[in-house]
């Protein structure tokens, strides 16, 4: 296994917003290329094929990282943006970023009207994000379009990638879904020099974000039997999250997808993993919600449908500048992973039709 921090470190800290994942794409191709022939759908997503009969077995995981796009340059030189995947406006207020222009990155912090300046009984309420801008520090608009950013412009959160609790535990930006790519990468990595009984898809999807696009157009190419969908999945273990709610811990081992919005999992896949989880002895956990879907609402419905299922690790603060995973949860995915593609050879994949 390739040093799991090192992995994650380079796939979180790269730039890719939704439409803009050429930074990401290009690393996750240098890492995936040594395990399979590598294909692209016309819109951006990458597929590395490995294997050559057999059921046609897809991962899939969004290389996408939520963001914003500039859309307005003020004659005092702060940018106006709109958001590239859901955030919640508490969480933007006072944060540093970086727009990618022609010229290179800028850095900017996202600013709002001051406390200082608003009345007493306004300054409880939660600035929203119409009302807030990105600084630079220009003082004209030709001043930023002197430093090269342009309408259109992607934006991204800038956040390195850190190493917790002696190194155990990992914090940093887009854990969504760039823990799920480096799950497709080491699944990928073990499978290009153990047999396995399908040909095998490591599929990174774009545009998740702004509506699970990436995942039509590389099912359209991977045309797939089964999917498991990899994603990070949100901890219910911090104040103000009721257990009924999400009772997903960090630590409690990977996180089996019972429902969401658009996806209701295959249940004898779902049943499969269930059992392989306690023949290792690997803890399992479980959510549901309605609250999002994941690339698994659309893949499910290619061609005449398609068994699909979702595993996730446990991930606090998602969609933020600062998720927050362990180590542990990552590997006790990955060998789950590992040991339901052993099993999905031709009779079984017969088994999950319903």
């Amino acid at each position: 296994m390739f040093n799991i921090s090192e992995l994650l470190k380079e796939l979180t800290e790269a730039h890719g917003v939704p439409g803009h994942e050429t930074e990401i794409r290009s690393l996750v191709r240098r890492y995936m290329e040594p395990f399979g022939k590598i294909e692209l759908d016309r819109i951006g997503s990458l597929v590395c094929v490995n294997g050559s009969a057999g059921p046609r077995v897809m991962l899939a995981a969004h290389m996408d990282e939520i963001g914003f796009m500039v859309t307005y340059i003020s004659e005092g030189g702060v940018l106006r943006f709109l958001p590239l995947g859901g955030w919640f406006d508490q969480v933007i207020l006072g944060q540093r970023v970086i727009i990618k222009t022609h010229k290179g990155d800028l850095c900017g912090v996202i600013g709002a009207k001051p406390p200082h300046l608003i009345p007493g009984e306004e300054r409880s309420k939660v600035v929203d994000k119409k009302d807030m801008y990105i600084d630079i520090g220009a003082t004209s608009k030709s001043e930023v379009e002197e430093a090269g950013v342009r309408l259109g412009d992607p934006v991204v959160p800038e956040s390195s990638f850190k190493l917790l609790m002696d190194g155990n535990v990992f914090m940093a930006k887009a854990f969504d879904d760039r823990v799920g790519v480096g799950l497709v990468i080491e699944t990928m990595r073990h499978f290009s020099s153990q047999p396995h009984p399908n040909i095998l898809f490591g599929v990174c999807t774009v545009m998740e974000e702004v509506g699970l696009r990436g995942a039509k157009t590389s099912s359209e190419l991977v045309r797939p039997d089964i999917a498991i969908i990899l994603e990070s999945d949100i901890c219910g273990d911090v104040p103000g999250i009721k257990p009924e709610e999400s009772n997903v811990k960090l630590g409690g081992g990977p996180s089996l997808v019972l429902l969401e919005a658009r996806l209701i999992p295959n249940l004898k896949l779902r049943n499969l993993i269930i059992d392989i989880a306690r023949e290792l002895g690997i803890p399992l956990q479980y959510s549901a919600g309605l609250g999002g879907s994941t690339d698994g609402g659309q893949i499910h419905l290619h061609g005449i449908g398609v068994p699909t299922v979702v595993l996730a690790v446990p991930t606090r603060h998602i969609h933020s500048h600062s998720g927050i995973i362990r180590r542990d949860d990552f590997e006790r995915t990955l060998q789950l992973l590992i040991a339901l593609i052993q099993r999905l050879n031709a009779e079984a994949a017969k088994e999950f039709i319903l």
